[in-house]
């Protein structure tokens, strides 16, 4: 056989499996679309719908060709009912028919092919199974490497596999060195063509509440909960606290004595992003008021039906409630969920 030993490839299923931390099943249906990838390329038939079938104790392989029946057909995966008729008797219009051919020698064109497709598929295979020991820990912080950083992402080692860090899941401004150790959450996991892909993110909203979640037990017990979380990465985020326990202080729990847990949260995001830690309100128009802190508010006008407020303040004041570039405006009306306009008196 010319280019591509089946029974070499078979030979080596085991080592592959171990060393890739794969099942052997999967190894073998890799190979299978590696023989059935070279077949292909060899009989240049590649829009026919073609697999292979191995036969591990005498190692050699059979191709089965799969065919539609079709009155008029269009592409090579289509055959009429008059040549369907030809390799089955029994061939029916709208039916399906399968060929078998022996994969017995491939060029060396072909071979290479297989080998493409054997590395790309393995590769899919192993992303895969990364993927499903992290599927249900999607909202979860996660401790990893920087294994690389790329013009466009930073590829993460979580230990058992690899995420990356998409440029809008990064905080702007942020250099990551290649070996440091840092917290990500996981955000998503995405699935394509090329297999499964973890989406790490550091710039998300949750990230920034989560690290409070760990840094305060009170909210374990219940005395303090996170209400809402607005975040721009690497500039501010607010977040809306409320206490469940009378007498409790919900804005102090969670600053710490001296500071100390919000010190620990903005050590991992970096100190170049203010929190602003404000008290969760039931009354709305409060509610509002403490969103835009450290702004002073005369008063509030409520639109409840379109979710908007207009909010009067002090000339002085004007600047402050609006923000650096608007956010802290901006920050206020996603935390509250109304759209928030300044008016100076």
């Amino acid at each position: 056989m010319e280019g591509l030993n089946i029974k070499q490839m078979l030979a080596g299923v085991h080592a592959i499996a171990e060393e890739k931390n794969l099942p052997e099943d999967t190894v073998l249906n890799v190979i299978e679309q590696a023989i059935a990838a070279a077949w292909k390329h060899d009989h240049d038939a590649r829009d026919l719908n073609v697999r292979a079938i191995l036969n591990t104790e005498n190692g050699t392989a059979k191709i089965i060709v799969h065919y539609d029946i079709v009155e008029e057909p269009e592409n090579g995966g289509q055959l009429s009912l008059e040549d369907a008729k030809k390799i089955d008797k029994q061939a029916l219009l709208e039916g399906v028919i399968e060929q078998e051919h022996e994969a017995k020698s491939f060029g060396r064109v072909a071979a290479q092919v297989a080998k493409q497709v054997l590395l790309q598929k393995l590769r899919e295979a192993e992303r895969e199974i990364v993927a499903k020991q992290f599927d249900g820990r999607i909202g979860e912080i996660l401790t990893g490497t920087v294994a690389r950083v790329e013009p466009r992402v930073v590829r993460i080692d979580l230990g058992k596999g690899e995420g990356i860090m998409p440029p809008a899941e990064q905080i702007p401004g942020e250099r990551l060195m290649v070996g440091a150790r840092i917290k990500v959450l996981l955000k998503d996991i995405e699935r394509d063509q090329r297999g499964a892909t973890l989406i790490l993110s550091r710039a998300a909203a949750d990230f920034v509440k989560i690290l409070f979640q760990q840094e305060v037990p009170e909210i374990e017990t219940g005395a303090v909960e996170i209400k809402a979380v607005a975040r721009e990465a690497g500039k501010r985020t607010k977040i809306a606290v409320a206490s469940g326990v009378t007498g409790v202080d919900p804005v102090g729990t969670f600053v710490g004595a001296k500071g100390v847990r919000v010190q620990a949260v903005m050590n991992e995001i970096g100190d170049m992003e203010k929190i602003d830690i404000v008290t969760f309100d039931k009354d709305t128009k409060n509610f509002i008021a403490n969103a835009l802190s450290p702004a002073e508010i005369q008063s509030i006008d409520l639109n409840e039906e379109e979710k908007k407020a207009s909010v009067h303040v002090d000339n002085s004041q004007k600047s402050i409630a609006i923000g650096k570039q608007g956010q802290n405006v901006r920050l206020a009306s996603v935390l509250t969920g109304y759209e928030l306009e300044i008016v100076a008196e």
